[in-house]
């Protein structure tokens, strides 16, 4: 075991051991660990709709390790070729969904494959990487209009989420995608004009989608009338009666009150039963994992490396923190999940592979891995 994981093996796993980071790698462990300890304190909310929740997330996340370290050990060019394979699959899942999926509390996301899928899952990341590549291709091929088949792509893919409608989802993409072009270095008038489109289609969604108008209202309502909606109130008890050390493993009680406490509300079942002392090193585990990649993302020349590796981390802790304020009144509520954290096959695997691309475009010298399969 010792000479198969040893510097001088040629074989991939010990290639991926001595070239993946470290750091970014046990922040990623510590949040699924994070996810299967917590999967126990939500069981019993959701026992009468879901009878082995441990069984159920522990699966999903054996699964979604196992296509996380698949994902980490690929070079670029197979990143960036199940990238495009996979935003293709997606957008077929995506269709499908809105003419076969089923619908609940009127939105249509999901699809039943023998099991339930959500498409828009896993959307993200190989959106990202895709737009990635298309902005380093204008870079490298001056008559390749990289930027504005990236636009393109950004509206259909806009366009079927909010056909769902999943306005939370498409508000995410956006704005990763604008960073992304701004990372490229668009000149900044011509930054402006997607942010102004951006701001656009908030206003508009708030216009025209009822659901967001009514979760922006209750947000602003009980921030200043001390009454927020049901599920914030009672998640606004559970950090209340948590403290900073908790009130024990399988002591809380508040969960058994909050609609989806193993999915969307998550954090507090954390922040009660483990307290702000778990709920601080979560917070602490998605930032260093946001910072860590960005710091090593300043190191690359590469600019596919660069705007995937951003945009991965902007998604990863937009989502977290989108989540998490919702939870604590700072945000309207959304199906969002916790990445790695909250139960849910299709969210536990889209954050895997959003992870997984994100460990390979991080590993030391990924650049001469492509070169060595070329030589081959």
């Amino acid at each position: 075991m010792e000479l198969f994981f040893s510097r001088s093996s040629r074989n991939m796993a010990a290639r991926w051991w001595w070239t993946v980071d470290k750091p970014l790698l046990a922040m990623v462990a510590f949040l699924i660990g994070c996810g299967f300890v917590l999967s126990f304190s939500a069981s019993p909310a959701v026992a009468k709709r879901l009878h082995n929740l441990v069984l159920h997330h522990s699966i999903y996340m054996c699964l979604a390790i196992g296509v996380m370290l698949f994902f980490s050990m690929q070079g670029l060019k197979w990143t960036r070729r199940m990238a495009i394979l996979g935003y293709a699959g997606v957008m077929l899942l995506l269709v499908a969904t809105l003419m076969f999926g089923y619908e609940v509390k009127g939105a249509r996301r999901w699809l039943k494959l023998g099991f339930t899928v959500q498409p828009s899952e896993f959307l993200k990341p190989v959106f990202i990487v895709c737009t990635a590549w298309l902005f380093e291709m204008q870079r490298q091929y001056k008559n390749f209009h990289g930027v504005i088949i990236s636009f393109a792509l950004l509206g259909l893919t806009c366009l079927m989420l909010l056909r769902q409608p999943d306005f939370g989802m498409t508000a995410v993409v956006f704005a990763v995608w604008l960073a992304q072009l701004f990372l490229a270095g668009v000149p900044i008038k011509k930054f402006m004009i997607p942010v102004a489109a951006f701001v656009i289609v908030v206003i508009a969604a708030y216009l025209a989608l009822p659901h967001v108008q009514v979760r922006v209202n209750q947000m602003i309502t009980g921030m200043f009338s001390g009454e927020p909606p049901y599920q914030v109130k009672k998640s606004l008890e559970a950090f209340k009666n948590g403290g900073f050390w908790g009130v024990g493993v399988g002591e809380g009680v508040v969960k058994m009150h909050i609609p989806d406490a193993h999915t969307d509300f998550i954090f507090p079942v954390a922040a009660e039963e483990y307290g702000m002392f778990l709920c601080l090193l979560i917070v602490a585990a998605y930032g260093v994992v946001v910072a860590r990649s960005m710091i090593l993302s300043t190191k690359e020349s590469n600019m596919f490396i660069v705007l995937s590796v951003c945009g991965l981390a902007v998604s990863f802790g937009l989502q977290a923190l989108i989540n998490m304020a919702s939870t604590l009144q700072l945000g309207p509520t959304k199906g969002m999940a916790l990445p790695l954290i909250s139960s849910g096959g299709s969210s536990l695997m889209g954050s895997a592979i959003g992870m997984g691309m994100l460990l390979a475009l991080t590993r030391k010298n990924v650049h001469a891995e492509d070169k060595d399969n070329e030589a081959a």
